[in-house]
């Protein structure tokens, strides 16, 4: 009897329709880094004040995932995913508008619109590429599907170096708060039309995905309309202690992720490094990240999912340790060597989270864990708090004796720590 394919030709056409998706939300992810920095310069802010661009980018994933989920159960996939796509496109356009106003609330509303559509195609594509298919060859189709979002994400930050910090001419300026009112004015509206653009061209690529999915005929599958009791399923995933602190270990590694990714630029910068050089070390850190989970899943194969998670993580609190206390460029390559040690954890903490959940449960399960995205928004605000202790500047003071900046990576650290004990204790308690 012969192993059932991955993806039939029946259903191909949809499979690479729905497979562009993982490279779309992982362009918005990487594109997204660099403008806190990008605003900071252009608009004058401190880094806590730049810190909303996160705090609107990931907050809009931990106000969305749950409805999408609950919608999802009810109605069919691919109506879920015209939705996500139209607040994605939706939320890319307003860029224009924004751009116009200058006002950086307009921008930050956008970017939290843009990730209710992000919160919605997270929710909905992963089990709709599952039901594309054999349950046999479910996760294979997965990880094929997933493998794009790392292209996406180097494809994102390529351009956001290239077209837009590379552009902007306020970062060419040494002191550009010093200028003269109207000459900053001019720039300042230069530059945020350059910030504009990659936004703005995203919304229309996604539109014409929208159509592509609108008008071809995709798979029929469905969330499971007999929905029970929302408050026994809350009450028993609540009662779950593996799930509930895989929520927060999924929390911790979302606010250590973007931290490390976005606070690159303001480490490059106390050691006067420019953010279109930054970006390149921002590039190194993508690529080891595919490469971190691409030895992490063979390493799967003879270690214990919590174990290889306590690994990873204890490695991360070691390059994040380089990243405190090593000065300059040594510190700085520690800093992008922690991209490696963090690929293996969101999926890994993902599959021990569910593990073991009925499929009712597993659904709103798999919601709590996309809005532990949250930790994106949160951990980047007070790390970026915590760099403005002694002013805008990012070596403003000594904290312990190291700069702001490099003592600020105290949160990650504290994340990662939390993560090498959610590891130890699933696989002592659990073996997983």
């Amino acid at each position: 009897m012969s192993k059932p394919v991955i993806v039939s030709k029946k259903v191909l056409l949809p499979f690479i329709l729905l497979t562009s998706l993982f490279a779309l939300w992982g362009f918005a992810n990487a594109v997204t880094d660099p403008m806190v920095q990008a605003f900071k310069k252009v608009l004058e802010l401190s880094n806590s004040q730049a810190a909303w661009v996160q705090m609107a980018f990931y907050g809009g994933y931990f106000c969305m995932a749950l409805p999408a989920a609950l919608f999802v159960r009810k109605y069919s996939y691919k109506v879920g995913i015209l939705i996500g796509l139209a607040l994605f496109a939706g939320g890319a356009l307003l860029f224009y508008p924004a751009a116009i106003t200058e006002k950086f609330w307009f921008f930050c509303l956008a970017l939290y619109i843009l990730t209710f559509g992000l919160a919605f195609l997270e929710t909905t594509a992963n089990p709709y590429v599952l039901a594309m298919g054999s349950p046999e060859t479910a996760t294979q189709r997965l990880n094929l599907a997933q493998a794009f979002n790392p292209v996406g994400l180097i494809l994102g930050l390529l351009v956001a170096q290239q077209f837009v910090l590379k552009r902007l001419q306020s970062d060419d300026i040494e002191n550009f708060s010093s200028l003269v009112e109207a000459k900053k004015a001019l720039i300042r509206t230069s530059d945020l039309m350059v910030i504009r653009n990659p936004y703005v061209i995203l919304g229309l690529v996604i539109l014409s995905v929208f159509v592509l999915i609108l008008i071809n005929k995709m798979p029929q599958a469905k969330g499971d309309g007999n929905i029970p009791s929302i408050g026994d399923t809350f009450k028993s995933l609540g009662e779950n202690k593996k799930y509930v602190m895989g929520v927060i270990s999924q929390i911790c590694y979302v606010g250590g992720q973007i931290m490390c990714w976005t606070y690159i630029y303001q480490y490059a910068e106390a050691i006067d490094i420019t953010s279109d050089v930054a970006a390149n070390y921002q590039f190194a850190a993508f690529l080891l990240f595919m490469v971190g989970r691409a030895i992490g899943t063979y390493m799967l194969r003879f270690f214990s999912p919590g174990k290889l998670l306590m690994y990873f993580a204890i490695l991360s609190m070691i390059f994040t340790l380089g990243t405190m206390f090593i000065e300059g460029q040594f510190g700085l390559y520690c800093l992008v060597g922690v991209s490696f040690s963090m690929s293996l954890m969101f999926p890994t903490i993902y599959g021990i989270a569910l593990n073991g959940l009925n499929e009712e449960e597993s659904k709103i399960g798999a919601a709590g864990l996309v809005m532990a995205i949250v930790g994106g928004a949160l951990m980047p605000k007070l790390q970026g708090m915590i760099i403005d202790a002694g002013g805008n500047d990012v070596d403003d003071i000594k904290i312990v004796g190291i700069s702001e900046v490099n003592f600020s990576f105290i949160l990650p650290l504290v994340c990662f720590l939390f993560i090498a004990f959610y590891g130890r204790n699933v696989y002592k308690k659990y073996m997983a």
